[in-house]
């Protein structure tokens, strides 16, 4: 079977899908090591309570994130990022960031009391503050580090390093918070665990990822800029984590009522910047429709119509919207996606100088399979009603 053929196989459901890369050895490992670490973490909650407060803590830590899950992947729909990744970018910061974190930590404070004569509870607060984000930060940046290593085509933009980077955060404050709980629990019982969850689960839940987004932005602009000295993006990016981490861990530690608002007034002028950001990268890549797609008329494919539907978001949903009335919603979404992963394909061949036979070979492999999806919703007599 040729690349033309394997392209346009019907994947469940008879959804045409262009085949995704094989994962890699590096990628299967790091996924290994993780789950490991995951392990680890769930024991050391385990080994500070009893097998009840585990249950609790296991259970609170996870109550949140199928909402944040959600918010996050509703930023991933215009071109989705590999599941696999996404995966990765998580069991990394439940698992190895989490892990390494609590031993660099426990052993910062250690250093502290008995090198320097700290009392206990002072260098506990000093850890908060000032080592925690240092710490915690470059653990969960390492990840986006390696993405750049060994996955860098999939990342095209400011959103995708928001997304990889709410990845790694919520994984990291999953298992984090069970730690809290979990002691919460030892000391208080369950009404100490569930008071400590309306803090930390429902109150400041997206405070992790956005943190280690400030890392996912530096990296993205670090891939996708042609400037000189964009590197340096990355390095800038870790600092207003840490930044933003230390005001946060600062504020709490303060435990005032007005530091604290205006610690949550900052995320919130934070989480406005993202939106704003996000938004416009959307509208940015709808634009470049028009760039592409016109050189791909003379094939069938795409047309004039064509072009004008994908070019904006509002079209597009109005095109989804019409292709569910006549049965053909999934392969609209089918198409919409290949055409747009056709635009981003150019995109890369431009910024990084993607060599020809690498760039036909994919090139076809989306006109394959967005042929195959425009069988499901192209009218076959003119009877067939039009989109508006």
């Amino acid at each position: 079977m040729d690349t033309h053929e394997a392209a346009v196989s019907p994947a469940q459901g008879g959804r045409p899908r262009v085949p995704p890369p094989r994962p890699g050895k590096g990628l299967i490992a790091a996924l290994a090591v993780s789950g490991i670490c995951v392990l680890i973490a769930m024991g050391i909650v385990l080994a500070n309570g009893s097998p009840t407060g585990f249950g609790v803590s296991f259970a609170l830590g996870l109550a949140p994130l199928p909402i944040l899950l959600a918010a996050v992947l509703a930023l991933d729909r215009l071109e989705p990022e590999p599941r696999l990744n996404l995966l990765f970018a998580f069991a990394w910061g439940a698992g190895i960031a989490v892990v390494l974190g609590v031993l660099l930590e426990l052993g910062g404070t250690m250093v502290l009391v008995r090198a320097f004569g700290v009392g206990e509870r002072a260098a506990e607060t000093a850890t908060l503050v000032a080592v925690a984000p240092v710490v915690e930060e470059a653990l969960k940046g390492a990840a986006l580090l390696w993405l750049i290593w060994r996955c860098r085509r999939e990342i095209d933009g400011p959103t995708d390093g928001i997304i990889y980077a709410s990845m790694v955060g919520l994984g990291f404050a999953a298992v984090e918070n069970m730690i809290y709980y979990s002691a919460a629990f030892t000391e208080t019982g369950t009404e100490g665990a569930v008071g400590l969850f309306v803090l930390r689960g429902l109150v400041s839940p997206l405070g992790h990822p956005l943190f280690t987004s400030m890392i996912g932005l530096g990296v993205a602009y670090a891939v996708t800029t042609r400037r000189r000295g964009g590197f340096l993006a990355v390095p800038l990016g870790y600092l207003g984590a840490v930044l933003l981490h230390g005001v946060w861990n600062g504020t709490s530690a303060l435990e005032s009522l007005p530091a604290l608002g205006a610690a949550y007034l900052l995320e919130l002028a934070v989480i406005c910047a993202l939106v704003v950001v996000t938004v416009r990268e959307r509208r940015r890549l709808v634009a470049l429709m028009g760039v592409h797609l016109p050189a791909y008329l003379g094939t069938g494919l795409v047309t004039p119509y064509d072009i004008g539907m994908l070019g904006s978001l509002s079209t597009r949903r109005q095109a989804r919207r019409w292709a569910r009335g006549i049965g053909a919603g999934r392969a609209m979404s089918d198409y919409q996606q290949a055409a747009t992963e056709l635009v981003m394909l150019h995109q890369r061949a431009e910024r990084d100088g993607t060599g020809p036979g690498e760039l036909a070979a994919e090139r076809d492999a989306l006109l394959a399979a967005m042929a195959r999806a425009r069988e499901g919703f192209v009218p076959r007599s003119p009877s067939q009603p039009q989109p508006a």
